[in-house]
């Protein structure tokens, strides 16, 4: 029993100077899911991603990250009918975005907050049937002609972590350029390791 005494003692002596170790993160590895808001078409998106940062600075990385946006149901009521009628059918448009670019953070403590840039690229997969071609589809006539564009996202967040693992919360503008333009909200959330 006296030897327990010790070892809890011994361990409750170290285990606060290693929970609050300064953990100088090298590289971080992640996975997010997201929540991508298109102003096009009005409708939302959810999907994940993976992302990895290196350090170049104390404060400062270099990111690069990929996600993928799951195809969608889309709800559509009409209120200036009698019976005040409901559709529901898919979206059939699908993302795939990859982006790289700098992450300046703050360099202390557990919680950290940080700004980001990057530049890459959003790929619409838009399939369709033939019922749809003249619905919803139709208003993606100039995606489905060129469906890869150019994207800059402009966004920030928080990380928090614990020792080396983390939570980090991201949300931004990720702007596709087709004919100008075209912002939409993009909100991003999931765990971090870093080493």
């Amino acid at each position: 029993m006296k030897r327990f005494v010790y070892l809890i003692l011994a361990l409750s002596s170290v285990a606060p100077g290693a929970c609050a170790q300064d953990w100088v993160d090298h590289l971080n590895v992640g996975v997010y899911g997201n929540f991508f808001r298109l102003s096009d078409g009005d409708f939302n998106l959810a999907g994940v991603g993976a992302r990895v940062s290196v350090n170049f600075a104390p404060a400062a990385q270099l990111e690069a990250e990929s996600g993928y946006d799951f195809e969608q149901t889309l709800t559509q009521g009409f209120t200036n009918t009698a019976t005040g009628s409901v559709t529901i059918q898919r979206t059939n448009v699908r993302l795939l975005d990859g982006m790289f670019g700098p992450k300046l953070q703050t360099n202390k403590g557990s919680v950290r907050l940080f700004v980001t840039a990057k530049g890459g690229f959003l790929h619409f997969n838009v399939s369709h049937s033939p019922a749809t071609v003249s619905t919803f589809t139709g208003s993606f006539r100039e995606l489905r002609a060129n469906n890869v564009d150019g994207v800059f996202y402009p966004g920030g967040g928080a990380e928090a972590f614990w020792g080396p693992i983390g939570l980090r919360l991201d949300i931004g503008d990720e702007i596709f350029f087709d004919n100008g333009p075209h912002n939409n909200l993009r909100v991003a959330f999931g765990p971090t390791i870093r080493f």
